[in-house]
């Protein structure tokens, strides 16, 4: 292979890396990884694990695939995005939709390694996580689409582990849900005039600036409500407590960030809190779930 299709072969998958966005792996997979340490009382066996990280892995390509192509014309009009993959061809339309369909197909065939609930659940996942693609067009109600999209991992994961579907991991689907929808409603302010211009729909296009970030704000105290009523529910302990408290204070830090006169620090806000955020949770949901499998053995 000559050195210029090397490069061209780093190029691409260098593109494909970023089209979907390997490092916002870090907003569903802690929680998925948490559900499943609360559901197994502490470490799951190893092939388990790996099966419930890969099905969400998968799914993850299959729905941020199906975002880029779907939205491929749009973002070669919006300046903010139209250095993405396929409006700078990068990548072909037609390689991307075949991302989709092997990603796809290998989740469910990853949901029938996993159990028949799980295989069963597998299309309505897919409905979800693919669906959302299409819902800013008809809806502003999309941030909760792709809200509901991240909230199925913990969901998915726990019914991996217990075979069974309880109020806890709905409890924590929820959670993330809310939180999802609140820094999406965040990150699509940078948005506004496209949007508005275009004819699609958000929040903020629907509200305005400030309506949009003050229904944010609303939605991550949701979120914290939602936590404490999950520890409640499952006897969790101080750990987890205490870091519930110390994201509430990190999400005030977030949304004090953004204000409707100067969005320069959505970015910020977007990925560096949000880590934070999904990382102490899903240290904090380790160590009760170790705690509760001590305190069961």
């Amino acid at each position: 292979m000559s050195a210029t299709a090397a490069r061209g072969l780093g190029g691409r998958i260098v593109a494909f890396f970023e089209m979907i966005k390997v490092a916002h792996t870090l907003f569903a997979l802690p929680f998925a990884l948490g559900a499943t340490f609360l559901a197994a009382g502490g470490l799951p066996k190893p092939p388990l694990l790996g099966k419930i990280v890969l099905a969400v892995l998968l799914a993850r390509t299959a729905a941020m695939s199906m975002n880029r192509l779907v939205d491929r014309r749009i973002d070669a009009e919006n300046p903010r995005t139209r250095d993405r993959a396929l409006p700078a061809g990068l990548l072909s339309p037609r390689f991307v939709l075949g991302t989709v369909i092997v990603s796809a197909s290998a989740f469910i065939a990853t949901a029938v390694w996993i159990g028949p609930l799980p295989f069963a659940l597998s299309p309505i996942a897919l409905t979800v996580v693919l669906g959302y693609s299409y819902t800013k067009r008809i809806t502003s109600l999309c941030h909760f689409a792709l809200g509901a999209a991240l909230g199925l991992a913990p969901v998915g994961a726990w019914v991996a582990v217990r075979g069974t579907l309880e109020l806890a991991p709905w409890l924590l689907g929820a959670a993330v849900m809310f939180w999802t929808a609140g820094f999406d409603i965040l990150y699509s302010a940078l948005d506004l005039e496209f949007d508005r211009a275009h004819g699609l729909h958000s929040i903020p296009v629907r509200l305005g600036l400030r309506g949009a970030l003050r229904l944010a704000a609303g939605l991550h105290l949701a979120m914290v409500g939602l936590l404490a009523w999950l520890a409640v529910e499952l006897e969790l302990g101080n750990i987890f407590i205490g870091t519930v408290a110390a994201v509430a204070v990190a999400l005030v830090f977030e949304h004090r960030l953004v204000q409707p006169e100067d969005l320069r620090r959505v970015n910020r806000a977007f990925f560096a809190w949000n880590v934070v955020i999904s990382l102490s949770l899903l240290v904090a949901m380790m160590i009760e779930g170790w705690a509760r499998g001590s305190a069961v053995g």
